[in-house]
């Protein structure tokens, strides 16, 4: 049980003032209510829990905001009760009490497989074990995640918030592959949300692919290939059960420490394994490991254990995630239609104010937006968009109007009269400290779009070493 901060010391030493001695006693008296509205929820009677919470939080927000106004009030106090407070969420009881230790009851149905998760509310879906440790356990709330969490919660937030709508709807497809693996779907909801967003068809400037972002070597490696044309790191369900087989690795290598296993997903695994070489136990914020780590991947690790938190947590962080209706659904076309067409006949429909084109498109992973699908077709769609493709999609105005704007032509433009003079080229070697703008500059007769073009360049991106093609001015 938590041993709250009493508002005296012991042995005889001076009695802090009376304002102090309230202050604190709010805080036990909060942290006391906190524990019974667990108790109440998980006894079944919701409403009651509602309400002793509501009154426990009400009580801890005006102890701390009391705190700074108040003579030799430790703010570090109402920090540490607050992080407990979200841990005794997650099953952290040791006051005799019988809920289920480890996993709260609807957590342990879950993991047993005894009820379906669209029966589970939101914040009870998650298994909160990795490798018998709890994940409340393993995500130490210092600097580097605190400073994640604000990021998410400020101006990372629209990213956080489409990357749970876009899980939602992928959800069926990849939490059953983290479940087999006996790994916290939290965990996976943090490693899509800081690499893709939840977009099935994102590649990255160094070539990872997918939800999950997988470098196409090692997504040979845990069985991504090519099927019929198609990279299966863009497969939901694929990359996942790849990812989870990877973490597991990684996990066994680096015994079960978390942060280790997940800097190696960024960072490379040959990489963590040298510089964690036998000591297995050794801490990722260990000055031999972070400093010699890129800056990328020291970022990266606490952002992806702050978005599982914030997955686990939401309303803890004044946060609140929109509820989505993500149970799987397909429709036949019956006129043909491409995925682009369907999302301006859809519009907004069920509320999706951004439009259902990202959704479509992650559900039909392996279809060209833009190409027409013939009458027959079967695609993947929410369950809730099957009666409005009936009412909107099939007859009426919309599809014409989806067809007459898919299929406008632009004009090309028109080739030159004269070919353009073919220019003399030589070759020059990057020095350090050398960027495309002053290369140019050195050259008086050319610009960063040409040489870029000459060399095809992409972000305009160069190395020292690299041999570039340059025009020879005249």
């Amino acid at each position: 049980m938590l041993v709250l901060l009493a508002g005296c010391a012991s042995g005889g030493g001076a009695r802090p003032p009376m304002p102090l001695v309230t202050l604190y006693g709010q805080l036990d008296q909060a942290s006391r209510d906190y524990e019974t509205a667990l108790r109440q929820a998980r006894a079944g009677d919701r409403q009651a829990s509602q309400q002793t919470l509501t009154q426990s939080l009400d009580r801890l927000r005006q102890a701390s905001a009391r705190c700074g106004a108040t003579a030799g009030c430790d703010p570090q106090r109402f920090f540490s009760v607050f992080d407990h407070l979200l841990r005794l969420k997650d099953g952290d009881f040791d006051d005799g009490l019988d809920l289920s230790g480890d996993v709260d009851t609807s957590q342990a149905a879950l993991a047993a497989g005894k009820t379906g998760a669209a029966s589970l509310p939101e914040a009870q879906r998650s298994v909160i074990l990795l490798r018998g440790q709890k994940l409340s356990e393993l995500i130490a709330m210092n600097g580097p995640v605190k400073a994640a969490l604000e990021d998410w919660l400020t101006w990372r937030r629209p990213n956080l918030m489409a990357a749970y709508v876009n899980y939602e709807y992928l959800r069926y497809q990849m939490w059953p592959q983290y479940k087999q693996a006996d790994l916290p779907e939290a965990l996976l909801f943090g490693i899509m949300a800081k690499e893709s967003g939840g977009k099935v068809n994102a590649v990255s400037r160094s070539g990872a692919a997918g939800p999950l972002q997988f470098m196409y070597a090692t997504g040979l490696r845990f069985g991504l290939g090519t099927e019929d044309g198609f990279d299966m790191r863009f497969d939901p369900a694929a990359s996942a059960k790849a990812n989870a087989a990877y973490l597991n690795e990684q996990l066994k290598k680096f015994n079960n420490n978390l942060e280790l296993t997940i800097a190696a997903y960024n960072g490379g695994e040959g990489r963590m394994s040298r510089l964690v070489g036998d000591d297995s136990s050794v801490s990722f914020y260990d000055p031999r490991i972070y400093d010699q780590l890129s800056q990328e991947t020291r970022d990266y690790v606490p952002a992806v254990l702050a978005a599982a938190w914030l997955f686990l947590h939401p309303d803890s962080y004044n946060l609140r995630f929109p509820r989505v209706d993500g149970r799987p659904g397909s429709i036949v076309l019956k006129r043909p239609a491409s995925l682009s067409e369907l999302t301006v006949c859809l519009g907004s429909a069920r509320g999706m104010d951004d439009g259902w084109f990202r959704t479509l498109r992650n559900l039909n992973a392996r279809l060209d937006p833009r190409v027409s699908q013939p009458a027959g077709t079967q695609l993947q769609v929410p369950r809730l968009l099957e009666k409005v493709y009936a009412a909107r999609c099939v007859d009426g105005p919309w599809p014409i109007l989806a067809q007459d704007l898919h299929s406008a032509v632009v004009p090309p433009i028109a080739a030159p009269t004269h070919a353009p003079a073919i220019r003399r080229e030589r070759r020059y070697r990057v020095r350090r400290g050398d960027t495309l703008i002053s290369i140019v500059r050195k050259l008086h007769c050319s610009s960063v779009q040409e040489i870029a073009d000459m060399n095809r360049l992409k972000r305009h991106r160069i190395q020292a070493g690299h041999m570039l093609k340059l025009p020879v001015c005249e």
